[in-house]
């Protein structure tokens, strides 16, 4: 038997982007990762309740990627669910069909680029643990992204621009 979750978060209906369900018999909101309508990004995570784990599902087109070249400290995992993705990483491109699942390792030897060479739509899963704060590094384009767990201080910005920890705290050593 299937009904919906009770919840302070609205789930979408069934048969709309992210539509889950609960199945009482195992006391968990559930979505088929197959079948679900993905307007771009369903964030996997959100819809089963999970704080712990970062999960999303990303439709990529033909032609496209789902981010620049970057790397977290946190290892990030893919799981390729329908076509063929190319993967740009620190040593090589490799090409993965539906069904393999590769480990990016944490840190700069973890860099990767996702992308779809093919003629039709392939459909992956991304997954990480969902700890904040969290890291980005964009080598290619020399910046750094910090997500601590609210949109309106998420920062990204170039090396560069970078001060050392002790501007605009002067006096900082004085107990006033």
């Amino acid at each position: 038997m299937l009904r919906r979750p009770q919840s302070s978060n609205k789930a979408p209906r069934r048969g709309q982007p992210g539509a889950l369900a609960y199945d009482i018999r195992v006391g968990a909101a559930k979505i088929n990762v197959f079948s679900a309508e993905n307007p771009g990004r369903i964030d996997v995570s959100r819809a089963v309740g999970s704080e712990a784990t970062a999960m999303y599902i990303y439709d990529l087109p033909p032609g496209r990627s789902s981010s620049p070249y970057h790397y977290e400290y946190e290892e990030e995992w893919l799981l390729v669910l329908d076509g063929t993705v190319v993967v740009r990483a620190p040593d090589a491109e490799q090409t993965l069909e539906r069904g393999d699942l590769v480990c990016f390792p944490a840190g700069p030897a973890g860099a990767h680029k996702v992308m779809n060479r093919g003629a039709s739509t392939a459909r992956m899963m991304m997954f990480s643990n969902g700890r904040v704060p969290a890291v980005s590094v964009y080598p290619d384009s020399d910046k750094i992204g910090v997500w601590p767990g609210d949109e309106a201080n998420e920062l990204i910005f170039k090396r560069n621009t970078a001060v050392p920890w002790s501007e605009g705290e002067e006096g900082w050593e004085n107990a006033v």
